[in-house]
């Protein structure tokens, strides 16, 4: 869904600004440039990644909202990435919150995909969130984009939470991501018959943190 947006609001932060996040400078492979509608402050704060399955189930989306929910009201910002299923709820939770959110694109920030998220793309703007992305104005959701982008969203976060997971998801190529950079990874445990849970429990028996509640996350990311 193409938008026409003020391109005098767009903030473009090179990889030598002073603005450029400290934590995405210090990946491999970071992006030379980002452009940044919204709060640009939010770049370098607490953050943790919210991921998951796009075909989330019930339990994924309450778990989603509800940690989304609770990190925001610890004053930590959400990450995510305006996709379908858990992305969504975890920016929900954390307007609901009134607290802080981040999405990172993998188009330019015209064009919304998907384009049922154009409300909450809208909605993380007025409440003092930012919308960021990588590539220029008209760039279109390419499906390489999307493996790329989520290498932005594991390196501005202090630590990735995977809500749920399929055997085979692009999930676990953030979390490939997330390991690479030193970040630490959690895992919300879920119905070992579920195939969406079949990733959570296997990163947890390969040594992501369980959690049941948002101080797992606060007290292992932010002591």
């Amino acid at each position: 869904m193409n938008i026409n947006l003020d391109t005098s609001k767009i903030k473009t932060i090179k990889l030598e600004d002073n603005l450029y996040p400290e934590k995405l400078r210090n990946i491999y492979a970071p992006p030379k440039t980002l452009y940044l509608l919204g709060n640009a402050e939010l770049l370098n704060q607490e953050t943790i990644a919210i991921i998951g399955c796009r075909d989330c189930t019930k339990y994924g989306a309450e778990n989603a909202y509800k940690f989304g929910y609770a990190l925001a009201i610890s004053d930590v910002c959400v990450i995510s990435g305006l996709a379908r299923g858990i992305d969504s709820y975890a920016h929900q939770g954390a307007i609901k919150a009134k607290g802080k959110t981040i999405a990172v694109l993998g188009s330019g920030l015209d064009i919304i995909y998907p384009p049922e998220n154009a409300k909450l793309y809208k909605e993380i703007i007025m409440n003092n969130g930012a919308i960021i992305t990588e590539y220029p104005l008209g760039s279109k959701p390419e499906k390489y984009h999307f493996p790329e982008r989520n290498r932005i969203i594991s390196g501005l976060s202090d630590g990735v939470l995977v809500v749920e997971a399929k055997k085979k998801s692009g999930t676990m190529i953030t979390v490939d991501f997330a390991l690479e950079q030193g970040r630490n990874v959690y895992a919300i445990p879920g119905n070992i018959s579920s195939d969406s849970s079949y990733g959570t429990n296997e990163l947890i028996k390969e040594g992501a943190i369980p959690v049941t509640n948002v101080n797992d996350i606060i007290l292992n990311s932010f002591k």
